[in-house]
């Protein structure tokens, strides 16, 4: 790892480094899955976001669905999903999303949203609605990751009224860059967020993420996990940050594989009941593993 309080500045350069190439998955599943969601119209935040990992999930015949349209109202600095006039909240989106956890036959179901500031709740009944409705349909473990609604912990609570196996919200980045990569997202906000779940409802475990490479230092790093650890947060990923553009808020630095797993130890060392950490990891990268949910069980052997 860096040593403490310091950032590691790495010149500008077109190449990744080799930890960062990933190879392509074989096989019809992928098409599968992009044919599928085109038919019913869904959007996911791994085509939106322009995830590293897509292929990889599309041939596993999962996907993380983003509901409430694909146009945010935040101008956050490192996200690629568009931003502007939001679209109207389709009604049948549930059951859409439903039908199509149902066709990929999932276990487990991860549901985000962009951030809809424009709508009273956030969003908060549309997500519970969604919930209700995969449930209904396919008897599956559902994980929610959700916007802040702006601090307003009664739309937290209307998600947690439908009783989410995991509640999910990403801090993403440290404090100090919050301006530059979050916009109008409050660092404070977020962690009241993730109290109030388990405050409110201690028995749905708790998940957040964050992105490194962003010019965070170590000692930064660490104050996050450990404010994390006093809302008493369950399960953490952490994941390098890429630049959608050029337009993006730049990479500070690649993490190598092995400072990932370094700092894992440290997080695990914390408290926290399950950490994944890597290059390629999200927030909701094989996050059935991380509930402990089989995601296609029929395929067991």
């Amino acid at each position: 790892m860096l040593p403490l309080n310091t950032v590691e500045k790495q010149a500008p350069s077109k190449r990744l480094p080799s930890w960062m190439k990933k190879q392509l998955p074989l096989g019809n599943e992928n098409s599968f899955t992009q044919s599928l969601l085109d038919e019913l119209k869904l959007e996911t935040v791994c085509e939106n976001a322009r995830c590293p990992n897509r292929p990889e999930c599309y041939s596993r015949k999962t996907a993380t669905f983003m509901v409430l349209g694909n146009v945010c109202t935040r101008p956050c600095g490192f996200c690629s999903v568009p931003k502007g006039e939001p679209l109207l909240v389709e009604d049948d989106e549930p059951d859409r999303v439903a039908e199509a956890a149902f066709r990929l036959g999932l276990k487990f179901v991860v549901i985000t949203s962009v951030t809809r500031d424009d709508l009273p709740d956030g969003g908060a009944d549309h997500f519970r609605r969604c919930i209700l409705a995969v449930r209904a349909k396919t008897g599956a473990s559902l994980e929610v990751l959700t916007p802040d609604f702006q601090g307003d912990l009664s739309a937290v609570d209307i998600v947690l009224s439908a009783e989410p196996e995991v509640f999910n919200h990403n801090m993403e980045t440290v404090p100090r860059l919050y301006k530059k990569a979050r916009g109008r997202a409050i660092y404070e906000r977020s962690l009241a967020v993730l109290h109030h779940s388990k405050k409110t409802k201690p028995h749905i475990i708790t998940k957040s993420s964050i992105m490194l490479g962003m010019g965070e230092t170590n000692d930064e790093l660490m104050d996050v996990l450990a404010d994390l650890r006093t809302v008493d947060c369950d399960t953490l990923t952490l994941g390098q940050y890429l630049a959608p553009t050029l337009k993006h808020m730049p990479i500070a630095r690649f993490v190598p594989p092995e400072e990932f797993d370094s700092i894992a130890v440290l997080a695990r060392s914390l408290g926290f009941k399950k950490v994944v950490a890597g290059p390629f990891v999200r927030s909701s990268y094989h996050a059935d593993e991380m509930a402990g949910v089989n995601l296609h069980p029929e395929h067991s052997h």
